[in-house]
């Protein structure tokens, strides 16, 4: 499945903090704040297919080469297991709490 950019403001469910797109590089997909994320994708990043909606929790970290490191997130709603590029802006001191 094809990776679709999206650069879209949000409200985190899960802090309230409303978090704006990245300005540079990768897209958005969890708040920098509290780095929780929501089940919106299916089959790929971006596609904004699925029908559950769970509010995914950041469960750990994860380091893929080129890629980087990548938060891993949990859906509280269904376990589905999904890694998330870590974003410049994020809390580092939230990201060094999560085990690899």
């Amino acid at each position: 499945m094809p990776f679709i950019p999206r650069q879209e403001p949000f409200l985190c469910e899960h802090c309230g903090a409303k978090v704006q797109p990245i300005e540079h590089g990768s897209c958005r997909n969890h708040c920098p704040l509290c780095l929780w994320s929501k089940h919106v994708d299916d089959q790929g990043p971006g596609d904004r297919a699925s029908t559950c909606g769970g509010l995914m929790e950041p469960v750990g970290v994860d380091f893929r080469g080129p890629k980087g490191w990548m938060i891993v997130h949990r859906c509280v709603t269904c376990g589905k297991s999904i890694t998330n590029k870590c974003a410049p802006d994020d809390d580092q001191a939230k990201i060094a709490t999560l085990h690899p």
